[in-house]
């Protein structure tokens, strides 16, 4: 259980997040992706991502195991992962070496993580390359589609706030939660207690959260608690096989449009992407304006060739809707 002590003025600096946050998202969708677990959209979240995840992240499975502690330092509150990972990588060596004990509790640590644990550079590096790595094949081609997903929560939420106050917007949160006089209760994997002490709460929905909230050991700052939301998708639509999805691209943008930004998948000049494409090379400049004014394709002049490559946007509508949009 895991009870939420709030006084008067904790009630009145309790707020929501904008929206989910890079690090909780890439931390909470290593459980997901270990554990199996989840509906309709978390399967197709994995086939999607599991053939394409490189060698790179796996480090990060000595830090989150597939359920249980994973160190605090790892979900910093910044809104952009840039901002994030580099909070991360200048953990002071207190902090490290006091998660990395937590996380010995449960088993113990290897070469790596004592290193991690008394911020040796080579250690760090190797846990940014992890980040950077995995999140660039998990989280950024569905970032749009997980922020649809929690916008859906928030306006709920605000809603329930409006009507109800703020604890009318807590119970509104798809928890299991009770209250005790001014202490939240909800259901959690262990005993633990969270005294506000006039710090307020941060509310984050989180797209790969599941069942209950998810909340830090410690809480130098701002306690936060992340909640899961509502997932939305059609659950007896099955996946395409990668032909009807080329089929279903070719018939939202046209044969010779959707040949161009397949051509993109490894970006390039637009005489390379003609010659990929099938295309002449003035067609090609056209198609690429084109889905460049949609946001799918961003192009970058080098001297006096322009080279173009997929947006996050483009990619994940490749992927052909790997997860819905709203």
């Amino acid at each position: 259980m895991l009870r939420i002590h709030f006084t008067a003025e904790d009630l009145g600096r309790t707020r929501m997040a904008g929206g989910p946050l890079p690090m909780w998202e890439t931390i909470l969708s290593l459980h997901r992706l270990q554990r199996a677990d989840g509906g309709p959209l978390l399967k197709q979240w994995r086939r999607s991502v599991c053939p394409e995840l490189p060698r790179a992240w796996k480090p990060l499975a000595a830090l989150v195991p597939p359920q249980g502690y994973f160190p605090d330092f790892l979900t910093p509150p910044q809104a952009e992962l840039d901002e994030a990972l580099d909070r991360i990588l200048h953990t002071p060596r207190t902090e490290l070496g006091r998660d990395m004990d937590a996380l010995a509790q449960d088993r113990a640590p290897s070469p790596w993580i004592r290193d991690l644990g008394e911020g040796r550079a080579p250690a760090l590096a190797a846990l940014g390359a992890a980040v950077t790595a995995y999140h660039r094949t998990a989280i950024a081609p569905y970032w749009d589609a997980i922020l649809a997903q929690a916008r859906r929560s928030r306006v709920r939420a605000a809603e329930a706030a409006l009507g109800e106050g703020t604890t009318g917007m807590l119970t509104s949160l798809p928890l299991p939660t009770r209250w005790q006089g001014r202490t939240l209760e909800i259901a959690y994997p262990v005993e633990q207690d969270l005294h506000l002490e006039g710090r307020g709460l941060l509310l984050v929905p989180s797209f790969f959260c599941l069942g209950t909230g998810v909340t830090l050991l410690h809480h130098e700052d701002t306690p936060v608690l992340v909640h899961p939301v509502d997932h939305h998708a059609p659950d007896d639509v099955p996946r395409p096989n990668p032909d009807e999805r080329r089929q279903a691209l070719a018939a939202l943008l046209g044969h010779a449009r959707a040949a161009v930004l397949e051509a993109l998948r490894s970006g390039g000049t637009t005489t390379e992407l003609a010659r990929r494409a099938g295309v002449l090379p003035s067609s090609a400049s056209q198609h690429t304006t084109v889905l460049r004014n949609a946001g799918l394709v961003r192009s970058v002049r080098r001297g006096r060739t322009v080279v173009h490559s997929l947006t996050p946007l483009g990619t994940t509508l490749l992927r052909c809707g790997s997860l819905p949009r709203s």
